[in-house]
């Protein structure tokens, strides 16, 4: 596994209820959910949306195998 880098991190209630559905939806932890959606903000910052994406596929396979079309 890679190494992670731990902290902390205040945020508003009703902000972390929203993220717990997002993520309780897409069966991820909050964690894993708000990583998701720091690594593609950084991806569509660095102007590379498909990589984003493409990250984000390999990510979900990697939870939860392969995905089915």
């Amino acid at each position: 596994m890679k190494e992670r880098k731990a902290f902390l991190m205040r945020i508003d209630p009703a902000l972390w209820a929203e993220l717990e559905a997002w993520a309780q939806d897409e069966l991820r932890s909050v964690n894993g959910q708000v990583e998701m959606i720091l690594k593609q903000a950084v991806m569509k910052r660095k102007g590379s949306a498909e990589k984003a994406s493409a990250l984000i596929a390999e990510e979900v396979e990697a939870e939860l195998g392969p995905v089915r079309e």
